[in-house]
């Protein structure tokens, strides 16, 4: 018996037992004005204790397990939230399955997980697939914004590239506008690091792979040879152990044994390095939001652990922790939208 149905049992049997000295034998005296206070109390409470759950979403109990299945790239502050959640309800817990982007929808889906963090938004046959299995669509929120870095070696002096020059490095397509791959770095008039271009990159069960190909890539294909690592933090290694190496990762998991490479506009020349300013301004192409998508039956409350997770992360408290790990923040009209997206929950 839970604790609010055992306040119910409890106070209706007070109750009951209050009604019934009404019949007592002679010589019992019948309540006063208090006893008939207390009895109508009680009948109140138990009429509140029953009300239907959306009703008592408010006063759910923030206890237990919390899940979710889905972004590498969210992993850091889907962590960190969760920390900041227990400091303020101890007796709840979140448990995290970082295994890629792709992995949310089909938790999701299959009813395994309340909450997936994507790190791209799910395509359209991934929220059809939702629905058929759901009968309503998954609700989706945004919480933060990324950018993603072209890195190098730290001793390579490469100083910028465009988005052409990145396209005909990475790809085997060259939809971007290059007219020739670029697989040496001498072809980019450079004296060292000598020889191949080694190239790596995500793999393709993370949002930060479809992200290069269709934002630095203009929609192409990856070539063969683009050495895929299933965190950003494992192809930061990769091109720190490597001088002639180069690849593309979170801003969030830079180290001091990489460089970050700025985009270069073909035509002007102006660098545009990732950071707030450009990711906001829409001059770095690299740039993406960061979701959490919910199950949420419409019209029902979730709930109390997934609720006040939702609510922290998008308080300033949360947001704040968004900065701290080096993502970006939500501009607070944006922020104030998710939050009576999160009020309202999905349309049916």
């Amino acid at each position: 018996m839970s604790e609010s149905e055992a306040m119910v049992y409890a106070v209706a049997a007070a109750h009951q037992r209050r009604a019934a000295g009404c019949d007592s034998p002679p010589g019992r005296r019948p309540p006063g004005a208090l006893g008939r206070r207390l009895v109508r109390f009680g009948a109140a409470l138990v009429m509140a204790l029953l009300l239907p759950a959306s009703l008592q979403a408010a006063s759910d109990e923030v206890v237990g397990t919390l899940g979710a299945v889905g972004s590498d790239t969210l992993a850091g502050l889907m962590l960190r939230w969760g920390e900041a959640l227990t400091e303020r309800y101890p007796a709840v817990r979140l448990q995290l399955q970082a295994s890629g982007s792709a992995s949310a929808p089909t938790a999701l889906i299959a009813g395994t997980t309340r909450l997936g963090p994507m790190s791209r938004a799910m395509s359209e046959d991934e929220r059809a697939a939702f629905e058929a299995g759901h009968g309503y669509p998954p609700l989706e929120l945004e919480v933060a914004r990324d950018a993603l870095a072209v890195i190098v070696h730290r001793h390579n002096p490469l100083e910028s590239l465009t988005l052409a020059e990145l396209d005909a490095i990475f790809s085997q397509s060259r939809r971007c506008g290059a007219e020739r791959t670029l697989s040496d770095w001498s072809q980019l008039g450079l004296a060292s690091p000598t020889g191949r271009i080694v190239l790596h990159g995500r793999n393709v069960a993370s949002g930060t792979h479809d992200l290069v190909r269709l934002h630095g890539l203009c929609g192409g294909r990856f070539r063969l040879n683009v050495n895929e690592h299933p965190g950003s933090a494992a192809v930061v290694a990769a091109v720190a152990a490597e001088p002639a190496a180069i690849g593309f990762a979170g801003l969030n998991h830079l180290t001091p044994s990489v460089r970050v490479i700025p985009r270069r506009d073909g035509e002007s020349g102006e660098l545009h390095p990732p950071g707030p300013t450009t990711v906001v301004s829409g001059d770095y192409p690299l740039a993406r939001s960061l979701y959490l998508y919910v199950n949420r039956r419409p019209g029902e409350p979730l709930p109390g652990p997934e609720r006040a997770f939702l609510e922290l992360v998008l308080s300033p408290e949360g947001q704040s922790i968004v900065e701290e790990l080096g993502f970006v923040s939500l501009p607070e009209a944006l922020r104030q939208r998710q939050l009576d997206l999160l009020a309202r929950g999905p349309e049916a």
